[in-house]
C-alpha cells in the first residue's frame, strides 16, 4: 500500500517525522508536499496536491496522511474529493483510529499537529495503517449510502 502525505505550514514538522518513520519502516510513501516550511501557506493548496495523487493512484491502492494545526481544515479540503473518506484525529483515546477504519473505510488519516506530538501521531498511523475495514454488512451499506450522495 502507497501512503501519500501532504500538510500545511503548521503540520510540515511533523509530516517530516512521519515520513521519515514510515521509510524507516519499510512503507512505500510519496511525500506530495508542502516541500518545506512557509509561514504563510494555505492548506488548501498544501492538501490538495496530496488527495489528486491519491484519488488519481487509486483509493482502493493507497491511503492518505494529511497534517495540518488542528488537521480539521485538511479533513475538510480531503472529503471534497469524490471517494475520500478523511478522518481526524487530534490526540486522546486512539480507538477513533481503529473505529475511522474498521467502520468507515477511511482513506485518510488528518492529523492535528498542534495537539499531538510525534509518540501520538505514529501510534494513530500505526492504528490507521494496521486496521482493515471490517466489511460488515450495515458499514458496506452506509458508505454506499455516502457515495450516492450529490451534494
Amino acid at each position: 500500500m502507497k501512503i501519500f502525505l501532504s500538510s500545511d505550514h503548521a503540520g510540515f514538522e511533523l509530516k517530516e517525522q512521519i515520513k521519515s518513520y514510515l521509510i524507516s519502516v519499510g512503507q512505500e510513501v510519496e511525500d506530495c508536499g508542502a516541500e518545506k516550511y512557509v509561514e504563510t501557506d494555505d492548506y488548501p493548496d498544501t492538501i490538495s496536491p496530496g488527495i489528486t495523487a491519491l484519488t488519481d493512484y487509486g483509493i482502493d491502492k493507497g491511503v492518505g496522511i494529511i497534517f495540518g494545526g488542528s488537521g480539521q481544515g485538511e479533513a475538510i479540503i480531503a472529503n471534497r474529493y469524490k471517494g475520500i473518506r478523511a478522518g481526524l484525529y487530534y490526540g486522546g483515546n486512539l480507538d477513533i483510529v481503529r473505529l475511522m477504519r474498521e467502520h468507515n473505510n477511511a482513506n485518510v488519516l488528518s492529523l492535528g499537529a498542534r495537539m499531538i506530538h510525534f509518540d501520538e501521531a505514529k501510534a494513530a498511523v500505526d492504528m490507521f495503517l494496521e486496521t482493515n475495514f471490517t466489511q460488515e454488512d450495515r458499514h458496506v451499506r452506509r458508505i454506499a449510502k455516502i457515495d450516492l450522495l450529490k451534494i
